[in-house]
């Protein structure tokens, strides 16, 4: 990839699942909703104290939003794992990294495997962050395990969908169900120190289904 050192890991063989039959709607929804422009201002107006060689998680990248968002606003070379269970998705990710040659001081990878059994040791990155994943698992069990790969004094970054009537249909159509607001709030209580709720401007099409929520682990 470049100058990058990006590495892939072999994906096994298996049926087309679901989320591998929603990478080509999900790509083009992101192509032009203007979201990643949205989650990019914010990472870059919260000005996260990464250090040099952060480990980074983006836990269900999906066709690679939050990786290429992060991407433009890193000012220090660090480690990005991405991680899904679609594999299709996790190759259209890899060549949008690729296409959009923002990545080449830091070493990015790109993993096959569940947000509910995440492959990594305890303590394993500073900064984790995930957006329409933990809306198709049970949430108590999603946080906890990404909060068992935070190190402690680390961060979850996490878009969570807002129930309202353009997330109604954002259900249906992705067939997912998002939590109470609330429910989010309590079980990443549970784990973290809540730094922000933050509501995206009405004039944002990312406001009108997404908040983001912005935590430390003790």
């Amino acid at each position: 990839m470049n100058q990058s050192e990006a590495t892939t890991t072999r994906f096994p063989e298996s049926p087309i699942s679901i989320y591998d039959r929603f990478t080509n709607l999900y790509d083009l929804m992101f192509r032009f909703n203007g979201y990643g422009r949205s989650v990019e201002r914010y990472l870059r107006e919260s000005r996260l104290p990464l250090p040099t060689g952060s480990r980074i998680l983006d836990a269900g990248c999906g066709t690679g939003l939050l990786t290429l968002a992060l991407l433009r606003v890193l000012e220090r070379p660090a480690k990005i794992t991405a991680v899904d269970l679609s594999a299709r998705s996790l190759q259209t990710a890899r060549r949008a990294v690729e296409k959009s040659g923002a990545g080449p001081r830091h070493k990015i990878s790109f993993v096959h495997a569940n947000v509910l059994h995440l492959p990594f040791p305890d303590d394993s990155f500073d900064f984790v962050m995930t957006s329409g994943v933990l809306e198709y698992v049970p949430l108590r069990a999603g946080m906890s395990e990404l909060a068992r790969v935070v190190a402690p004094g680390g961060y979850l970054f996490h878009l969570p969908v807002r129930p309202s009537p353009a997330s109604t249909l954002l259900e249906i159509m992705f067939r997912f169900k998002a939590h109470p607001l609330r429910e989010v709030s309590e079980n990443t209580a549970t784990f973290f120190r809540v730094l922000e709720n933050y509501h995206f401007p009405p004039f944002e099409p990312i406001g009108w289904t997404k908040t983001a929520v912005l935590a430390q682990k003790p």
